[in-house]
């Protein structure tokens, strides 16, 4: 059983759907690394204090919703060789045998994921999003709730793309892109931008 441990890094409203889809899989929760105790500790979990105290003799899942934040702690724990290669996927998505989830990511309930699709490092596919075929997400991104990538989409790093947002077919994000909730986007997106409406636009 023990290699069904882990501990979470960060507890609070993410966090709590990284749990219980973890204990429906069997894993044993060893307890939290947050800055600090948190009051509320609704599945009665220890507190193993930061995230610098995180030593090679855990298997942490980093359950922290913003993508910079997920990023740096990432970085600081790979740099210390911490075992950084647990994934969290839920029993009711659908994922194709040919895509490929790296390390670090959530898949949420409801998710699909279609063929030939390359899900990066440290993303969060949130509850009922779809990545259609030929998709790459890039590391440290989120695809929130009911967001939709249609064919052959790519997102960049650290890009988050809003709830019930829609990405056209073979639609270029670049990273760090902001796409707001329920944005359609019809043309390739720059680095660094914030878009919304429909069609989309930068602000």
């Amino acid at each position: 059983m023990t290699d069904k441990k882990l501990v979470f890094v960060g507890y609070s409203g993410h966090s709590f759907g990284c749990i219980e889809i973890a204990i429906s899989q069997g894993y044993l929760i060893d307890g939290y690394f947050d800055l600090k105790e948190k009051r509320n500790n609704f599945y009665n979990l220890r507190y193993l204090g930061s995230e610098t105290n995180i030593n090679a003799e855990n298997k942490p899942f980093l359950s922290i919703g913003n993508n910079n934040i997920r990023r740096k702690i990432y970085e600081m724990l790979s740099s210390k060789s911490i075992p950084l290669d647990t994934s969290i996927i839920h029993s009711n998505s659908i994922i194709s045998k040919s895509s490929l989830i790296n390390q670090q990511t959530l898949v949420n309930a409801g998710v699909i994921v279609n063929p030939q699709c390359t899900i990066g490092v440290g993303c969060i596919l949130n509850t009922g999003s779809i990545i259609e075929h030929d998709c790459k997400v890039g590391e440290f991104s989120h695809i929130a709730p009911g967001a939709v990538l249609c064919g052959n989409v790519t997102i960049g790093k650290g890009s988050l793309i809003g709830a019930n947002a829609v990405i056209k077919q073979g639609v270029s994000v670049g990273d760090n892109v902001t796409v707001g909730a329920g944005a359609v986007v019809t043309e390739d997106i720059n680095c660094n931008a914030i878009v919304v409406g429909n069609p989309a636009k930068p602000i």
